[in-house]
């Protein structure tokens, strides 16, 4: 039988589709061959971040595994990663095999991040310093100022949260989905809030919060909008009222004048109908390195000058 071109690393049984990437100016894949039953290695080209060294990733497949099993496995490719000089170890394990979890807290892994279907674990094997990123830190939202030619701002009130029974006026805000861009998540928030078309026209500013939800941090962009359509359909389920309301209205609430955010909002909304405020608009751009398409938020107007 012929094995593939390789350098065997093991005769270690570990099952199919259990890979390890190591990112550097390489990315070694580990695999086992369905016959031979051994690991290799396969080494090709990559222009990973180079932060990643020595790191190691385990992807498990979805077959049922034996907790004894997995142990003696996971303890032979330890062996073998740390004679290779490897440092970190990431182990995604799908929610079907939670009953391996246990097992790999017990050889040493920790918690690095849950999603729906995975969970994410890490090791760092040295003795030295863990260099391992940290989960995600921020959590993205949007802010959507959407003004008609009267100068009347949409708001809304919401049913749920700090703001319900406040009857405070507030513009559409939400958060930006996985794999979503920012000008699309301003446009669908206010369209689910409203059932106001909208076009993105700039982000205008953003904050940065602190020990936010479950103590991340938040960045919430605040995007100028032009209406498409006016007749507003509230949403039932979060939204207690909507409607145009003069700007002056707005402005003039108590929350908005006491409250730095829905101050300086309210300031530079004022500044961008009176004066020459210029935004950031999105400029699509392909990365040198293969990736998908990206945007790159930027003064527009002062760059053609």
């Amino acid at each position: 039988m012929k094995i593939p071109r390789c350098k065997l690393l093991a005769s270690i049984n570990f099952p199919p589709y259990v890979w390890g990437l190591f990112y550097n100016t390489i990315t070694v894949v580990v695999v086992k061959t369905r016959v031979a039953f051994r690991l290799c290695l396969k080494v090709r080209l990559s222009l990973h971040p180079p932060t990643l060294s020595n790191r190691s990733f385990l992807d498990k497949s979805q077959e049922p595994m034996e907790p004894e099993d997995f142990c003696s496995q996971l303890r032979a490719s330890l062996s073998v990663w740390k004679l290779q000089g490897k440092k970190g170890i990431w182990i995604k394990l799908p929610i079907s095999l939670v009953n391996l979890v246990e097992t790999a807290v017990r050889e040493g892994f920790g918690y690095h991040h849950a999603e729906p279907h995975y969970l994410m674990m890490v090791h760092w094997i040295p003795e030295s310093t863990n260099t391992l990123p940290a989960n995600a830190s921020h959590r993205v939202g949007v802010g959507a100022i959407v003004m008609n030619d009267r100068r009347e701002l949409l708001v809304v009130q919401e049913k749920n949260g700090k703001f319900s029974g406040t009857g405070v006026w507030k513009i559409p805000t939400g958060i930006v989905d996985e794999g979503e861009d920012l000008f699309t998540a301003a446009e669908r928030e206010v369209k689910e809030e409203t059932g106001i078309d909208t076009k993105f026209v700039e982000v205008l500013a953003f904050r940065q919060f602190h020990k936010s939800f479950f103590g991340k941090s938040d960045l919430v962009f605040i995007c100028m909008m032009r209406p498409l359509s006016f007749d507003i359909q509230k949403q039932e389920s979060e939204i207690e009222a909507a409607q145009w309301i003069p700007f002056d209205e707005y402005a003039a609430q108590p929350f908005t004048q006491k409250h730095d955010l829905a101050k300086y909002t309210a300031e530079i909304c004022l500044a961008k109908l009176e004066r020459e405020y210029v935004g950031f608009t999105p400029l699509q751009i392909v990365s040198f390195f293969g990736d998908p398409v990206s945007h790159l938020y930027l003064n527009s107007h002062d760059l053609k000058k």
